[in-house]
Order: C-alpha cells, then structure tokens, then sequence
C-alpha cells in the first residue's frame, strides 16, 4: 500500500529532471546528491548484513551514476568496518563526473576494487559471490530502456548475480541481493525485465518508487522497496510532477 507521506511513482525524465533543478537552482552539487543517495542505500544494506549476521559484500558497480552510488556504499561500509569488495564491470579510464570522483575516492582509501569487464575476469571473480552475505546491484540503474534491449557485458553481469543468489532460491545458503534504485535489466517506466534481470530481495529506490514498480512483471524481480531521499525538498519534486 502506498505510503502517503511519500511522493507518488516517478518516471525516468521526471527522477533525472529532479536532479538537474537540484543542481541548477538549489545549487546542490551532483556529488553532494550522489553522497547522500549512497548513505541512505548503505543504511538498508546494513540491515541486511545484520538480519542475517553477516560482514561480506560484493559490490557490482557499472560505469554511470548508478556505479557512482554503489562506489559512495562502498566506502561508507568499509568505514563501518564491513569487508567490502567492489566489481567494476567497465574500464575505470571511462569513468567520468561524480562516479569518477568516488572511484578515486575508493581508491585513495584503499578500498578492494577487482575489474569485471571482460568474460574471463567475469568467471574469475563472479565465483566469489556466493561466499558474500550481501550482493549490491550498481549496474545499470533507471537509464536502461527495454526498448533498446540487453547484451554483451552486462548481460553476463547479470546472470552471474543471479546465479549467485540461486542457492538461497533454492533453500540454501546464498548471499541477499540489493538493488540500487532499480533492478539492472527493468526498465522503470514500464517495468518491463529484460532477460536476464536482477532478481534482487530488496531494492532501494531514491525520491519516490518509479512507475513501473508497479507492474505485476517487476514486482518478482524488485523483493521488498525502500524509498529514501537523496536531500532535495519535498516542494521540487511537487514542482517536477506538476509539470514544472
């Protein structure tokens, strides 16, 4: 059931207009609005590291924001004395903008870091997975459309998380996936899951859960939503769903 206090679904446009005003008019860095998404999802992450007892996190990042986000999660669960290893499916040269300031970041602290972008360094790494409490999806985020579909990269990337959590499908042991903003492979306007699609147990979703949330096809690929803020007011986002 819908949450009144929270703002009704968004669309993809309507999600990146509400950054770009952030930016433009409140004058809040993109940053400063990456940092705070990263410490709310860490806060749901946490949680999960501690229904089931756990410390081990693997980290999938891509090469947009959604990279960004899970590079900022990173730290801030290392700081909290997690053991935490990141998985960068793209070449970092590539990295730009606030996700590049965050890898650096990453860096400097001595954060893990283990390249995933080619199919062999995939299979290598992609095997330590299911020894991990959590799994953190930071692949693809709101930015994919099913229109234009899913291959190569990070398709794989996909099937190794999902491959990953099937033990704990199954009754067994295997790590918790979450998913950042929106499971890699669904698209959030219409909810439509590509194949292959995350099948995450929680997602944490930033402003307000997006349109296609509400599909009776993502609901098996979403698990449980958390909704959490990113640090813009209440009345931008009114503003953005007014048509402003």
């Amino acid at each position: 059931m819908p949450n009144p206090s929270e703002p009704p679904n968004l669309t993809r446009v309507q999600s990146r207009r509400i950054d770009r005003l952030a930016i433009a008019r409140l004058g809040v860095p993109g940053v400063v609005l990456m940092e705070n998404a990263g410490i709310n999802a860490t806060d749901v992450a946490t949680g999960m590291l501690e229904a089931v007892g756990g410390e081990k996190v693997a980290i999938v990042c891509g090469g947009g924001n959604n990279g960004g986000d899970g590079f900022v999660i990173a730290r801030h669960l290392r700081n909290a004395g997690r053991t935490v290893v990141v998985y960068l499916a793209t070449d970092p040269t590539k990295l730009t903008g606030d996700a590049a300031i965050n890898y650096r970041i990453c860096l400097s602290m001595g954060v893990k870091l283990m390249r995933i972008d080619d199919s062999a360094s995939l299979a290598e790494q992609s095997k330590y997975w299911a020894s991990a409490h959590v799994v953190i999806d930071a692949l693809l985020g709101t930015g994919f459309d099913a229109a234009r579909g899913l291959g190569g990269q990070a398709a794989e990337v996909i099937r190794a998380i999902n491959q990953a959590r099937a033990p704990a499908r199954a009754g067994g042991s295997g790590p918790l996936v979450l998913a950042i903003d929106v499971p890699s492979g669904l698209d959030c306007d219409t909810g439509e899951p590509a194949e292959p699609c995350v099948i995450a147990d929680a997602t944490v979703t930033f402003v307000a859960r997006k349109v296609g949330f509400d599909s009776r096809y993502a609901v098996p690929h979403l698990g449980e939503v958390f909704v959490t803020g990113i640090g813009v007011p209440r009345s931008l986002v009114d503003e953005v769903l007014r048509g402003g």
